[in-house]
């Protein structure tokens, strides 16, 4: 079947063109693309044949089916959504300073090591809320090795979580003092605010796609890996979520997103809470 690009499309966009990219994404990041995200799909990579001064999909198709590395980062970057903010499901982060933090606490005490995992940090707003919630607790966790690991896809947004610099309206919802305390002004960019070095040193920011090997050995304590597998097809999910067992001990702890469940996925790990699960022994 052939459609023809409609009126406000000035590439053609065929089905077997958009399978051929179906196939392309899903193997490289696992993202399973439905037809519905066919017009997000075309609207996305559209602006990459502009910029390429290429004149149809097919010829993009080409192109990433060469594996050139860094036309296949592009389109990674491209299809990847990044919606986010501070404290989204506050929830999590109240579960983590009340419970999840304190028991750690106590099963650590000896080693007084700490180690969290936000996989799939987009442009920074999780893995700096996280780290605000271990710095409000450093008053007991002075002596610690505390360190979070925040990782994404796409590269584009793992510089921008690095940078950690937002737009006064990013904060819509967290406390004034919140913000003061750990966002001071930016110098020299009025109305944008900067992660305090407080935060930044307990954060390594790094590329990754989550199909790949990963260098990291573990235990993570805690993972935060929300509004990442609702994009996975089952068998993904349950490959992810394996390897992401084996990366903790009995009792670890995994934070998944509001509309996600593991129910007939894993049994490697048991619900506690809304959305909050425990590895299990």
């Amino acid at each position: 079947m052939m459609n023809t690009p409609s009126a406000d499309q000035e590439f053609e966009f065929t089905d077997a063109e958009f399978k051929r990219l179906r196939e392309i994404v899903h193997a490289r990041t696992g993202i399973a693309l439905s037809e519905a995200k066919r017009e997000l799909v075309y609207g996305r990579l559209a602006r990459r044949l502009r910029k390429l001064k290429l004149e149809s999909f097919a010829q993009y198709c080409q192109l990433v089916e060469t594996g050139e590395p860094a036309e296949l980062e592009e389109l990674t970057n491209a299809i990847t959504t990044n919606l986010t903010s501070f404290f989204r499901e506050g929830y999590h982060f109240e579960q983590l300073a009340a419970e999840t933090l304190p028991q750690i606490e106590s099963k650590r005490a000896a080693t007084q090591r700490l180690r969290l995992w936000s996989a799939g940090c987009s442009t920074g707003e999780e893995p700096y809320s996280l780290a605000v919630v271990l710095s409000e607790a450093m008053g007991r966790l002075g002596n610690w090795d505390v360190k979070l690991l925040a990782t994404d896809i796409d590269s584009k947004v793992v510089a921008t979580a690095a940078e950690g610099v937002y737009a006064a309206e990013r904060f819509k919802g967290v406390p004034a003092e919140r913000v003061k305390k750990w966002f001071p002004p930016a110098a020299g960019r009025p109305g944008f605010s900067a992660a305090s070095p407080t935060l930044k040193s307990l954060i390594t920011f790094k590329q990754l796609n989550l199909l790949d090997p990963w260098p990291m050995k573990g235990p993570f304590d805690v993972i935060f890996c929300r509004n990442v597998v609702i994009y996975f097809d089952k068998p993904t999910q349950r490959r992810l979520f394996d390897r992401m067992a084996d990366l903790q001990e009995p009792g670890g702890w995994l934070f998944v997103g509001h509309s996600e469940n593991l129910l007939n996925v894993t049994r490697r790990y048991k619900l506690v809470g809304r959305t909050v699960y425990r590895r299990v022994e």
